[in-house]
């Protein structure tokens, strides 16, 4: 916890709540002999999935999210590995939203389990950012038992890397105008955006801290990463500078694609399979494409064969769809036209983009009967909501069944507005 000898005149205060192994920390609600134990969520040790999160204690071996649960098992053999339960995530994260909104009306979900609260202009209710900070700690473990670190900055980019910084269970506060000194001795790669391959273009420059990025002057840094190369300079002062930071919390974002993929634990060339596991990515794909009230006129099939070989494949539609029928239909004569017959299938995946807020006018002839699909559809969405994403599926569907990926922004994210119906 960081803390000033005095309160500085505040402008714009934004919290970043962050909460700690929430993935873990909600199979420990169900399961409390998981407490302190490795765990590791996403999949059984001998499947072809990647880790989705792991406990503290298997951290201190190495295991990390989006390693392969195989190299997972081998880093830490003593693991105890859950499936995961997207569905109590989604509950879990709902009560966190509850607690959020309890403080801010400005709160941005950037994940399941994180958030933007923008918290200026709440210091008549809530205290001082520290105080409200630590109230916001305490009524958060009290009203859903988990842990969360909170980061407090000037800016979107401040409160995110200093939530990182109090990990875990902590609270952080980057005094207003200490930004550049806090983010000069970390790593360039605490910056949002810089992965691997920017960090490993930096550190061919000398540049390792951000304290070294802040040094060089934005013509240098334009002039060998163009645009990005300013928004490097804008993030080493603390500023929220390019892509989504430059929203303000809880402004409407719109995403530019949706998609869903599913590795078969075993390859196959089981048609029967696999049009199945079609219909049911289909699905889940139209599912977010209605809860953003979306209509995708592009769709492009992924497939990736046994020796890793991976082709991409799209048509663009006459009328756009958010239905999941005609998504499936594409998808499959997409297959159909490029699968390689009798080739063993290691991994399929279905993509939605080119988003418009509306449909066509509808078709005179096929009118009635996407009329019947959208009511359909909108009837088993609403059951999803209060049973659970696998509480209703397709018939083409269910023999392509499978445990739902447990995706950082899956159907039914907390805050999302729901389409009117």
């Amino acid at each position: 916890m960081a803390a000033a000898s005095h309160i500085p005149a505040l402008g714009r205060t934004i919290f970043h709540v962050d909460m700690d192994a929430f993935f873990v920390s909600v199979e420990e609600l169900f399961d409390p002999a998981l407490k302190g134990k490795a765990v590791v969520v996403g999949g059984q040790r001998h499947e072809r999935g990647v880790v989705s999160a792991a406990s503290y204690e298997a951290r201190k071996f190495g295991v990390h999210s989006a390693m392969p649960l195989r190299t997972a098992a081998k880093m830490c053999p003593h693991a105890i590995f859950v499936d995961g339960h997207p569905d109590r995530y989604r509950e879990c994260s709902e009560n966190v939203y509850k607690v959020l909104a309890s403080f801010s009306p400005q709160v941005e979900m950037a994940s399941i389990d994180e958030a933007y609260l923008d918290m200026t202009g709440t210091a008549r209710l809530h205290g001082p950012p520290l105080k409200a900070a630590h109230l916001l700690h305490e009524r958060m473990k009290a009203e859903t038992n988990l842990n969360c670190s909170v980061g407090i900055g000037s800016s979107r980019l401040i409160a995110k890397v200093s939530s990182a910084q109090a990990k875990p269970n902590g609270v952080l506060w980057i005094v207003p105008g200490e930004e550049a000194k806090f983010l000069a001795p970390l790593d360039v790669r605490e910056i949002p955006g810089v992965g691997k391959v920017m960090e490993s273009n930096l550190h061919a420059l000398g540049i390792k801290k951000v304290g070294d990025l802040a040094r060089l002057q934005e013509p240098e840094l334009e002039a060998r990463f163009g645009k990005w190369g300013l928004a490097l300079a804008g993030k080493a002062r603390g500023e929220d500078a390019g892509g989504w930071f430059d929203t303000e919390v809880g402004a409407d974002t719109d995403a530019k694609s949706i998609s869903h993929e599913h590795t078969f634990n075993q390859d196959t060339a089981d048609v029967s399979q696999l049009e199945s596991t079609m219909m049911r990515l289909s699905e889940m794909v139209g599912r977010r494409l209605r809860e953003s009230n979306f209509h995708a006129r592009t769709l492009q099939l992924k497939l990736r064969y046994k020796d890793f070989t991976t082709i991409t494949r799209a048509h663009t539609l006459p009328a756009p769809t958010q239905l999941d029928t005609e998504i499936f239909e594409q998808i499959r004569q997409l297959f159909r036209k490029n699968w390689k017959q009798g080739a063993p299938i290691r991994l399929l995946g279905v993509h939605a983009s080119s988003f418009e807020g509306q449909e066509d006018q509808i078709n005179l002839l096929d009118g009635s009967r996407q009329q019947r699909w959208k009511d359909a559809l909108a009837a088993a969405d609403r059951l999803r909501d209060k049973f659970g994403e696998s509480s209703v599926t397709l018939a083409t569907g269910m023999r392509g069944g499978f445990r739902e990926r447990i995706h950082e922004n899956p159907a039914g994210l907390p805050g999302k507005k729901k389409p009117e119906t």
